[in-house]
């Protein structure tokens, strides 16, 4: 497989070139899945469009079991500092986070086992907006879940690019690999007044530097050593001219975690910590958003990518994840189908070019691994009828 899939890279490399050159924010990702939908209409593929608002659907083969491989397919808002030819057209937006490889790797996996034998159905899910959530704080794998994306789904994987691991390598572990999110949104509330009569005022700055230092104290004071959890705080606002104590500041951050139960501990810690307000002469208002659950991969589909792995990189190449709380909605899947999330290397000449960061970019001699193992992946188990 890993021999079919370098012989379609110079395919796989212009589909990724052509969607880092347009790219497209979440939920506007109009040109990238009628590219995606055109691609896979050729290829012979069943394909749904408007999934998930801008998701698209591909389906070949029939029956059970159902394989499914996810790729996402949304840019984040980045001015792009390289320089290469494919450089983005879209100022301000910029494939930073690796779902241009990510699309075109699943285009390539696509195009491999379109020319198999297998029983059952491999199903492919282009997601939009796996970076932001829409209006109502929604991100794209629940937009496609409730479109019915995942419904009669088996087995359901998915891969991102890692720049920090050598290209030549894949990361897999069974258990959790990235944290759950949510986001909290406070308000310190206290009473204004001249800056030259704080006695006459409810300073809320004042109170809000007893709130930051109870929200920091959580972690390391609240919470078991050995649970994986963080708390950070993101903004802080209050005040409009130097001379004026104001009624309010606001306060926002986000809270990570591995466990449920450290989910709902750190919850109940931000809201003690903004109780102090109170206990200080002053409010407070606490909203939290609920965001994506922890990733945790399963421990057979892991074994098999394992196996995938290492019959066609050599086990020397198949590392353990290095594990972060670092969000990813693909867990939002793992609560209907089992599944795992493999990572890529595609580290370029000892040169990192970290996610999320203006000079971000891949050695695309990793395009060919990553699907490999994915179109490997799905078939052995497809074969397997399991």
């Amino acid at each position: 497989m890993l021999e079919k899939a370098k012989a379609i890279n110079k395919q796989i490399v212009e589909w990724r070139r052509d969607f880092h050159m347009h790219p497209e924010l979440g939920f506007t990702e109009s040109r990238t899945s009628a590219k995606v939908a055109e691609a896979c209409e050729k290829m012979g593929y069943r394909v749904r469009r408007g999934v998930g608002r801008t998701g698209v659907v591909a389906d070949f083969g029939s029956g059970r079991p159902v394989v499914a491989i996810r790729a996402d397919m949304d840019a984040l808002p980045i001015l792009e500092a390289n320089t290469d030819s494919y450089v983005s057209q879209n100022a301000g937006v910029m494939h930073a986070c690796g779902h241009d490889s990510h699309t075109a790797m699943a285009l390539g996996a696509a195009s491999l086992l379109a020319k198999e034998k297998f029983p059952g159905t491999v199903r492919f899910l282009f997601q939009p907006s796996e970076e932001i959530g829409d209006e109502e704080g929604i991100s794209g794998a629940p937009r496609m879940i409730e479109d019915g994306a995942i419904e009669g789904v088996d087995f359901v994987i998915a891969q991102h690019v890692d720049a920090v691991a050598a290209t030549g390598t894949i990361g897999i572990e069974s258990g959790p690999t990235s944290g759950g999110v949510d986001s909290w949104f406070g308000k310190v509330i206290g009473h204004g007044g001249h800056g030259a009569k704080p006695e006459a005022t409810v300073d809320p700055f004042f109170i809000t530097a007893h709130v930051i230092f109870a929200l920091n104290g959580i972690i390391s004071r609240r919470i078991n050593p050995f649970d994986a959890a963080v708390v950070s705080i993101g903004s802080v606002n209050g005040g409009f001219t130097q001379n004026v104590i104001p009624d309010h500041v606001e306060i926002t951050g986000t809270l990570r975690y591995a466990d449920s139960n450290v989910q709902k501990l750190i919850h109940a810690e931000i809201t003690r910590a903004f109780e102090i307000s109170r206990t200080l002469g002053g409010d407070y208002e606490l909203k939290f958003e609920i965001g994506d659950p922890p990733l945790v991969n399963d421990p057979e589909v892991s074994d098999l990518i394992r196996a995938v792995g290492i019959d066609l990189l050599g086990v020397e190449n198949v590392h353990p994840i290095v594990k972060t709380l670092g969000a990813e909605d693909f867990g939002r899947f793992l609560e209907h189908a089992p599944g795992a999330m493999f990572t890529l290397g595609v580290l370029i000449d000892d040169d990192p070019r970290q996610i999320h960061n203006p000079r971000f970019d891949i050695n695309e001699d990793a395009l060919p691994i990553g699907t490999a193992v994915l179109a490997e992946t799905a078939l052995r188990f497809l074969r397997s009828g399991s």
